[in-house]
């Protein structure tokens, strides 16, 4: 794991965006398509415009799979992150082949249909955030690191839904869901490669409590610590709690 700093968000997004892109490339090139993981909230919205402006990426050999969906928020809802995923990538893109997290519909089902897809083949690479609680996709602390289901109904915890709120997602904190289909802690760090995009000072003692202690689940993105290659994004705002030392550590 590596971690860089930039002045801007606009400069983490697209330094962030060419990696992705280049990576994509890569296995398009080597297999004849990529297999990626998108991410959602407001951490992602400078990356990904960033990202589906790169030229030279054959999006129709690109499979795309997600994060997570909230349980009964549909489509229509301006908080889907399958909405969020059409109007900001796959509709902008032309994605060739996408599985969505369908909220309506039971979560077993759901889970079993997308499950099996994702085991078919390696994920090439991820996107992913870190939470103001820590949390990796919706896996809240306490994470589970063990379990070897591909996605979970996750029970959301207050921080969470505030971050939801405060993002702007729900007029209020009684309308944010308590419950949302995750991808799992473990599924998500078999992707080959992982770029996490977290700016923003909102997110700086997350940052530090995820990256400058050890593994934990009450930090739950602490766990990318593990990863083989993973690229930490941060702007100098999500980055100033962090001390000297760790930078150093993970300057790469």
């Amino acid at each position: 794991m590596i971690i860089k700093i930039f002045p801007s968000k606009a400069a983490l997004a697209q330094e962030a965006a060419n990696q992705a892109a280049a990576t994509i490339r890569d296995a398009i090139a080597q297999r004849g398509e990529a297999r990626i993981i998108a991410a959602t909230g407001a951490s992602q919205f400078e990356f990904l415009d960033a990202l589906t402006k790169v030229s030279g990426i054959d999006w129709k050999r690109v499979e795309m799979f997600h994060l997570d969906e909230y349980v009964g928020v549909t489509e229509e809802n301006p908080a889907s992150f399958c909405k969020y995923l059409r109007e900001r990538l796959i509709d902008k893109v032309g994605i060739g082949k996408y599985h969505l997290l369908d909220g309506t519909q039971p979560p077993a089902e759901v889970i079993a249909r997308v499950s099996a897809e994702i085991r078919k083949a390696p994920i090439d690479i991820a996107f992913a955030g870190v939470g103001e609680n820590g949390h990796l996709a919706f896996n809240d602390p306490p994470a589970d690191f063990d379990t070897e289901e591909a996605y979970i109904v996750a029970d959301l915890d207050e921080d969470c839904r505030r971050q939801q709120l405060g993002e702007g997602w729900f007029p209020t904190l009684a309308d944010v869901p308590r419950q949302a289909l995750s991808m799992s802690v473990k599924q998500l760090m078999k992707a080959k490669q992982i770029i996490v995009i977290a700016p923003d000072a909102r997110k700086a003692k997350a940052i530090k409590a995820c990256f400058e202690g050890g593994v934990s689940p009450s930090a739950p993105s602490s766990i990318l610590q593990r990863h083989a290659d993973t690229t930490i994004y941060l702007d100098k705002e999500s980055a100033a709690l962090l001390s000297p030392a760790a930078i150093e550590k993970y300057s790469g």
